[in-house]
């Protein structure tokens, strides 16, 4: 019968703090079996994967979006019909790597009024808005915001011109763009902002549009977000939403010549005819041999 030798140790099971040397010495630690790429990677720094306060769930999903191509969906919505994760855990593991500066979720307005998110992973921290040390995992540095810059406004866009030079026809898309912060306060417009949109509700008003169409057309459907800039929205609808020429007209003939009343020599009826007849038309069918 085969007998265990007694006097050998059993083998203790490692604990969470032994050294990793000895790990390795004693044959029980990872090893690697890598295959070079020379095709469809991305390199991903050890301050990501190996980042002491992002949880796996983070990592992993950092990882995925440095691996996507500018321009692809990286909002909750397609990050879980990509995973299995739900949209609970994808927003909870997205604001982890936003915190550490991996990632920049940035709002902007597009030229139409709309918000629009834009998602800007960063492969190192010091690239986002918050620095953090690349390989310490250390919470993010405080530093001294830069005093804001001032920039020249943005000039306004180019709006349709009228082909018509009449005053009463820009007077009156002056009274039209006046009129609108009644409908919509946040539709205040400046003297000079004014005077830039008025050739282009003109060219709307010479092409047969009525007044009340010209105020929906421009202060119908506005975001419910405040406006940053009001006459550039406008600039952009009257341009982009411009109605066709009204249809070409054959100009109407002069009116008939209406004759003065004239009495018959005949009947004495009265009867309108040139100067040349001085009798009615019974009177000349009658007279007929």
């Amino acid at each position: 019968m085969d007998t265990q030798n007694t006097s050998a140790p059993p083998r203790a099971e490692s604990a969470p703090g032994d050294n990793p040397s000895r790990t390795r010495r004693h044959g029980c630690g990872l090893t690697h079996d890598n295959v070079r790429h020379t095709t469809r990677f991305v390199l991903i720094g050890n301050h990501l994967v190996q980042h002491k306060e992002l949880s796996l769930l983070a990592i992993g999903l950092s990882c995925h979006l440095q691996s996507l191509p500018t321009g692809a969906g990286a909002d909750i919505k397609s990050l879980a019909a990509r995973f299995p994760e739900g949209p609970t855990r994808i927003a909870a593991a997205l604001r982890e790597p936003e915190a550490h500066g991996y990632l920049r979720r940035e709002r902007h307005r597009t030229e139409t009024g709309r918000i629009v998110t834009r998602t800007v992973s960063c492969n190192q921290p010091q690239a986002g808005r918050r620095r953090e040390p690349a390989d310490t995992g250390c919470p993010p540095a405080k530093r001294t915001p830069a005093p804001p810059r001032r920039t020249a406004p943005k000039a306004l866009p180019a709006v349709p011109r009228p082909s018509s030079t009449a005053p009463g026809l820009l007077e009156a898309a002056l009274d039209l763009l006046t009129d609108l912060r009644r409908r919509d306060p946040r539709l205040l417009l400046s003297a000079a902002e004014t005077a830039h949109l008025a050739p282009g509700v003109a060219a709307w008003l010479e092409r047969d549009v009525g007044t009340r169409a010209v105020r929906h057309a421009l202060s119908d459907g506005l975001p419910d977000e405040p406006l940053r800039r009001p006459a550039a929205l406008l600039a952009h609808r009257l341009a982009d939403r411009l109605p066709p020429p009204p249809p070409l007209r054959t100009p109407a003939g002069p009116p008939p010549r209406r004759y003065e009343v004239r009495n018959c020599d005949g009947c004495d009826r009265g009867f309108r005819a040139p100067e040349t007849e001085d009798r009615c038309r019974d009177c000349r069918a009658t007279a007929l041999p």
